[in-house]
């Protein structure tokens, strides 16, 4: 591959790690704020540590959901 063939790829690439980025930062973000407001502290710390491209987040998300 020449650098040019490099410099092509990279842009190709940038706009979806930009969105899988905003993803993470969203889900991450809804899932701290519930964390934090439930005293769920282990989950708080794996929440902020962990990137996990907003797996995590919508999984403790979906394990709190109120059933109702």
């Amino acid at each position: 591959m020449d650098a040019q063939s490099i410099q092509e790829m990279i842009f190709l690439l940038l706009p979806f790690l930009i969105l899988l980025a905003i993803w993470e930062i969203v889900w991450k973000l809804i899932a701290l704020w519930k964390a934090g407001r439930n005293n769920h502290l282990a989950w708080f710390i794996c929440l902020a540590l962990i990137n996990t491209a907003g797996i995590l987040p919508i999984v403790y998300i979906l394990m709190q959901k109120k059933k109702g």
